[in-house]
């Protein structure tokens, strides 16, 4: 699948909510997949089809239940509304954020919508912006879109791995950390400092960063 593509196809907007522990950053990525909403709902929560676009799971998948990813968050579902969607806390590096995935049929398919919510402490924001937690779920998606092309070939989890170190990986990575900046940009923030983020993240995903 053409990396450029995969990042055009892909709605991101950034906001701000507040919650009972205060003031919180909104993202929201989307993107239309061309199956009907039962289908890609099987999709993103049959524990069996989600390590074949996303990562390993394991847990009890229903509502008031618990899951883990494999070397990632964990959390609680807090809601499951078949099959339009469901929500969850996303618990990882000791932070606890809020997910909600939203489905909807849009021209001919199906949308996927995810939002997270999440406290950023300013000195982490500052220095990476909305790209350090966006180009992951730009990696989920282009996961999905993949599979989706093609449900007979899961993704390589392997291969994911070090696909960062290949021209293709670091491509996706560069439009991707680019897409985000326009979206912070979009926000309100001044584009020098939003394409400086950008040019950080990308440094951190593809491990280009120069020592301190």
């Amino acid at each position: 699948m053409d990396v450029k593509e995969q990042i055009s196809q892909v709605r991101r907007t950034l906001g701000s909510r507040v919650l009972e522990a205060g003031e919180a950053r909104v993202m929201t990525i989307s993107q239309v997949y061309d199956t009907d909403i039962d289908d890609l709902w099987d999709v993103v929560t049959n524990a069996e089809r989600i390590p074949r676009w996303f990562l390993p799971i394991e847990g009890d998948l229903k509502e008031g239940g618990h899951y883990q990813l494999t070397g990632n968050a964990s959390g609680t579902i807090s809601k499951c509304d078949k099959p339009r969607g469901y929500a969850a806390t996303w618990e990882f590096g000791g932070q606890v954020s809020w997910i909600e995935v939203r489905l909807s049929p849009s021209q001919g398919g199906t949308r996927f919508e995810l939002e997270h919510v999440a406290h950023v402490a300013d000195e982490f924001w500052d220095v990476y912006g909305p790209g350090a937690t966006g180009v992951g779920w730009d990696l989920g998606l282009y996961g999905l879109a993949t599979y989706l092309s093609d449900p007979s070939k899961p993704v390589d989890q392997e291969k994911m791995a070090t696909w960062h170190t290949t021209p293709e990986g670091q491509a996706f990575m560069r439009l991707s950390t680019d897409a985000w900046a326009e979206a912070s940009i979009a926000d309100g923030t001044p584009a020098a400092d939003a394409k400086e983020r950008a040019d950080r993240t990308y440094a951190f995903y593809t491990g280009t960063e120069t020592p301190a």
